[in-house]
C-alpha cells in the first residue's frame, strides 16, 4: 500500500473476525513502529502483549467504570471527560448508565491486545507547571502508537486507540506488575477487521489551518494550490 493510501484509510476498527494474529505478525509491526520519532530520541515506551484470558476479563472490569461515564456524559450532550468545563453528569447518573456489552467486547475480544506504557523518567513534560491538563509528554509516545495502527493497516489488518484503562492505572499496573515510573499510554485491540473502510470524512484543511495567526487567512485545500504550495 503506498504511504498516503495508508495515512488515509487507517480508521479506528472496533470489530473483528476471529482470524489470529501471530506473534511473528505482532512483531514485524512493531519492528516498523519503532522508528517512530520522540523528545531526544529516548523510546521510552514499552509495549505488553496480552493475549490471556483472565487479563483480558481484568481489563473488561477496569474499563466498565470509565465506560460509564463516558457514555453517561455523551448522552447527557457533553464532550466526556474534558477539563475544561465542569461536568453536570452525577455520580449517580453515572452508576445508573449501562454501557452496552458489544462496546466492551470490541475493545478487549480482539485476537490481541497491546498495551502501550511510556517511561516517565525520560519524557520531557514542559507544560506540568500550567495550571490545566498536561498534553506535552504524549508528543513521546503518540507517534508510537500512530506508527503501529499504520503498520497494521499495511499488513490488512486494524486497531483504534483506546484510553479508557487510563482511570484505573493503579490496578492496570498492579495486574501486570508495571513499575511505578510507566504511565499508561494507549490499548489497542488489534485484529482483522470485518469491514475495511477505504474512504474516512475529516474536515477540510480550511476548518483548522490558519496562516500566520488565529483569526488569519485559512490555508486552501492542496488540491487548489500548485504542486510547490504557493498557488
Amino acid at each position: 500500500m503506498e504511504l498516503y493510501e495508508v495515512m488515509r484509510t487507517t480508521f479506528a476498527a472496533r470489530e473483528f473476525t476471529d482470524q489470529q494474529v501471530s506473534d511473528a505478525t505482532i512483531a514485524h509491526i512493531l519492528e516498523q513502529a519503532r522508528f517512530a520519532p520522540s523528545g531526544g530520541n529516548r523510546q521510552g515506551w514499552q509495549v505488553l502483549v496480552v493475549r490471556d484470558e483472565s487479563s483480558r476479563a481484568r481489563l473488561r472490569e477496569l474499563i466498565e467504570p470509565q465506560m460509564q461515564r463516558y457514555v453517561a456524559q455523551v448522552k447527557a450532550g457533553e464532550a466526556p471527560l474534558h477539563t475544561v468545563h465542569p461536568s453536570k453528569v452525577s455520580a449517580a447518573d453515572i452508576a445508573a448508565t449501562r454501557v452496552p456489552q458489544q462496546m466492551l467486547d470490541n475493545l478487549t475480544s480482539a485476537p490481541v491486545i497491546l498495551l502501550v506504557f511510556v517511561d516517565l523518567s525520560v519524557v520531557a513534560s514542559f507544560d506540568s507547571d500550567l495550571d490545566r491538563v498536561g498534553v506535552i509528554s504524549g508528543a513521546s509516545i503518540y507517534p508510537f502508537v500512530w506508527n503501529i495502527l499504520l503498520a497494521a493497516r499495511h499488513e490488512g489488518l486494524g486497531g483504534t486507540l483506546t484510553t479508557f484503562a487510563a482511570g484505573a492505572e493503579d490496578e492496570v499496573r498492579g495486574h501486570f506488575g508495571v513499575p511505578g515510573h510507566m504511565a499508561f499510554a494507549a490499548m489497542i485491540p488489534i485484529g482483522e477487521p470485518v469491514k475495511q473502510l477505504t474512504k474516512l470524512t475529516r474536515k477540510p484543511l480550511s476548518g483548522f489551518v490558519r496562516k500566520e495567526r488565529w483569526d488569519g487567512e485559512a490555508l486552501t485545500d492542496a488540491m487548489k494550490l500548485g504542486t510547490n504550495g504557493d498557488g
